[in-house]
């Protein structure tokens, strides 16, 4: 029942956002413009300029100009701002502060994040997407890629799970940051052996630690479990990942 406007700008220009808006006037504006890096986020530990440009300068850019003008701001963020479950069973709250900058991609994220917040608006934090058909983000599409997978307990983010919860969200003008991962964790040897037993049973994983995986990358990567109760209560359900 949206009426959705797709014009195009780019968002390091602030008085291209400014026109763009004044001209098509909307009651909101939801920024999934973002670096995160080809291949992979070590792409962007080589490419800090355009990275910073894009992840931090244009995404206050939007959140700014929507406070000028007085528009619904929401910002698609990133989970892969932590390292661990802050000593908690269920993970990190929303409130916790970004304990992870093993990456440029993450320490942008946590910047933008935090400016944001201080702006105003809605930020959906999402971590490692599984979407129900091939896609080159689809993290089962990139661990098809390696005969050698990591294995560490995350939070996971099921597309077609977020769509509906962010879309409420939206609807009940909420704002702050939200952990939009499904509820509870698993490691990368349950999704893979989920793979094989109902997809491909001739395929083989090979297992490897946290340790061995930063020897062969440039940039540490982010692994880490979301507490999404904040969410919950709300009674915005994103069922149980392993179940899922």
């Amino acid at each position: 029942g949206w009426e959705v406007l797709t014009t195009r700008v780019d968002i390091r220009d602030l008085s291209a956002i400014e026109t763009a808006l004044e001209k098509t006037k909307p009651d909101i504006v939801l920024n999934c413009a973002g670096v995160t890096g080809t291949p992979n986020v070590d792409w962007c530990e080589t490419h800090k300029e355009e990275t910073a440009l894009i992840n931090i300068n244009g995404a206050i850019n939007l959140a700014a100009t929507c406070k000028k003008l007085n528009i619904y701001f929401i910002h698609l963020g990133s989970g892969c701002v932590y390292a661990g479950d802050g000593g908690r069973k269920n993970g990190f709250l929303e409130t916790d502060e970004p304990n992870f900058e093993g990456s440029f991609y993450s320490r942008t994220k946590a910047l933008s994040e935090s400016m944001i917040d201080e702006i105003g608006g809605l930020q959906l934090r999402v971590r490692i997407p599984i979407e129900g058909k091939p896609h080159p983000k689809n993290v089962i599409d990139k661990l098809l890629k390696y005969e050698r997978v990591v294995n560490i307990e995350n939070s996971f983010t099921i597309v077609e799970d977020f769509i509906p919860a962010a879309y409420e969200l939206i609807e009940r003008k909420e704002t702050g940051i939200f952990n939009m991962t499904n509820v509870g964790s698993m490691d990368h040897k349950f999704l893979m052996e989920q793979y094989r037993k109902i997809v491909d049973p001739t395929r083989s994983f090979e297992y490897m630690s946290e340790e061995e995986l930063n020897k062969i990358t440039c940039a540490a990567r982010s692994n880490c479990v979301l507490d999404t109760s904040k969410r919950e209560n709300l009674g915005i359900s994103m069922p149980e990942i392993k179940v899922r």
